[in-house]
């Protein structure tokens, strides 16, 4: 059985993780965007207006994600072990 503890401890860890991809993603979706855009184009046959839009909704929804089933609870047990 996971004590509190180690639930706090692993949505933590989680957080750090999910939000460091989130910042790598980010920031490689802004330095070199014109190369994996060339990529997705080749793969997905979308054009680079639909590609910027779909970038974007990307890393929106995985920064949502991330606050609701990572930080959000991490936040919520610190508060409790208090």
């Amino acid at each position: 059985m996971i004590t509190l503890t180690e639930l706090t401890e692993f949505l933590g860890w989680v957080s750090i993780i999910n939000i460091a991809y989130l910042v790598l993603a980010t920031l490689i979706m802004a330095l070199a965007k014109d190369a994996i855009a060339c990529v997705h184009n080749k793969l997905l046959k979308i054009d680079s207006n639909g590609l910027d839009e779909k970038y974007f909704d990307f890393l929106s929804q995985y920064k949502v994600a991330t606050m609701i089933f990572s930080v959000a609870p991490y936040i919520a047990l610190k508060l409790m072990s208090q």
